[in-house]
């Protein structure tokens, strides 16, 4: 797998759908900061976002999406002037169907929410900005039109486990809005994000993804991203904010303590699958890295 497909795999994004939203002439509706990840997508007319923290306001048009990142408060209006509403009633009386702001329904949203496993907000979120905007003029922004059109059909004829297949077609929104984001915006990312952005530095990425249990060498993976080790070794660490050898340990130590909290395997079935000789080597390599040995770890609870 490469290294987006990796992250998102052990952070086991999923889906979920909040009532639909139809709005029209002056309106604005006041939402609480999401505790999970969300989107909203316009499927008809156009409006503001304003997100606590951002300076500008956003535009949205006719077939555009956003992602939040952040738990910030947030906006969405048909102009600066008009006095927001709170959502909380307005959802709360839509009872699960389409909640109306405003007079008439010139602007329709669909819109829902991605949670995450643990681990979530340092390995994605904080290297994403706090608002990711996919205008649907995006240069092949074809697939994401083609989710939320999914989506919206699901949820407007109902067929059988529509809510299911809805709630897995916004993940594959998701993944294809961090594809179009990363594409657009490859500097606007940090850490491993920001190395997707490098093609040398991604050539590394995925080799360390694809095999993290080899003993990698600085050497090896400049050979398959055809430069020197120091080019390598420099460029990794400038984008990535550490070395490659260093980035691998802390991704085996990512994929050992998702084993851990599974508890199904062995301490030195798990060592050795992520690439170390002993239960002992990966003790203190685990411990040095999340500050606890993997017992202790295994034993907490859950953190978000």
């Amino acid at each position: 797998m490469d290294p987006l497909e990796d992250v998102l795999t052990l952070l086991q994004p999923r889906g979920r759908l909040s009532a639909s939203m139809a709005a029209g002439g002056q309106w604005a509706v006041r939402f609480e900061a999401p505790e999970a990840v969300k989107f909203n997508a316009v499927r008809r007319g156009s409006c503001l976002l304003e997100v606590d923290g951002v300076d500008q306001p956003v535009g949205l048009a006719e077939g555009d999406c956003y992602l939040l990142t952040r738990p910030r408060a947030f906006t969405l209006r048909s102009d600066m002037e008009a006095p927001p509403v709170d959502a909380g009633p307005v959802f709360a009386a839509a009872g699960g169907d389409v909640a109306q702001v405003g007079d008439g329904d010139d602007v329709f949203l669909i819109g829902g929410a991605f949670s995450f496993g643990t681990r979530a907000q340092e390995l994605l979120l904080d290297r994403l900005p706090p608002v990711i905007h996919i205008p649907s003029e995006t240069q092949h922004a074809e697939t994401v039109r083609w989710a939320l059109t999914a989506i919206e059909q699901e949820l407007s004829e109902r067929p059988m486990a529509a809510t299911l297949v809805a709630e897995h077609l916004a993940v594959v929104m998701l993944v294809h809005v961090l594809r179009l984001h990363l594409a657009r915006n490859p500097r606007a990312a940090s850490g491993w994000l920001a190395g997707l952005g490098d093609p040398v530095i991604a050539a590394a990425l995925t080799c360390l993804h694809r095999d993290p249990a080899r003993r990698w060498t600085v050497a090896e993976l400049a050979s398959t991203a055809a430069v020197s080790r120091s080019t390598l070794a420099a460029r990794f660490k400038a984008t990535v904010g550490q070395g490659p050898l260093e980035y691998l340990t802390r991704w085996r130590i990512e994929l050992a303590a998702r084993q851990l909290r599974d508890g199904r395997e062995t301490l030195a079935a798990i060592a050795h699958s992520v690439g170390y000789g002993s239960e002992s080597a990966l003790s203190v390599a685990f411990k040095r890295v999340v500050g606890v040995p993997p017992g202790d770890y295994r034993r907490q609870p859950p953190m978000p």
